[in-house]
């Protein structure tokens, strides 16, 4: 299994030169979890802040980007929402460890305190 992480995201169109009905709809977003300790491992600390997305504008842009839609004129993203790290128990073991080689870089006394500080309760363990 490979690792994610699942956001609820709410797009809105507003085409200009038509009506649309329904003008927004969700849909849910999974961006795949870098293994740990290789480049982008730490997307959770910087995009995340206990469960939340850290950074609203920031990351309805990354959104858009990755779904896409960066250049569409008539359709953004008005909302992203945490939903969970889809992981498996090898991900999640290799992450731990990674997070505990070097606990000064987040600035916790313990990996939990590091999982709860970024991402909340939110860490949803598959087989």
């Amino acid at each position: 299994m490979e690792a994610a992480y699942v956001f609820r995201v709410a797009i809105r169109l507003d085409p200009g030169d038509a009506a649309v009905e329904p003008d927004r709809f969700e849909t849910t977003m999974e961006l795949p979890a870098s293994a740990p300790g290789t480049d982008d491992w730490l997307f959770f600390r910087d995009r995340l802040w206990r469960g939340e997305v850290g950074d609203d504008p920031s990351f309805r842009r990354l959104a858009e980007e990755r779904l896409g839609l960066a250049d569409a004129a008539g359709v953004a993203v008005a909302e992203v929402d945490f939903r969970e790290l889809r992981t498996d128990e090898a991900h999640l073991d290799a992450l731990k460890g990674a997070i505990a080689d070097d606990l000064g870089r987040f600035n916790a006394d313990s990996v939990d305190e590091v999982l709860r500080k970024y991402l909340g309760s939110s860490v949803h363990v598959r087989e």
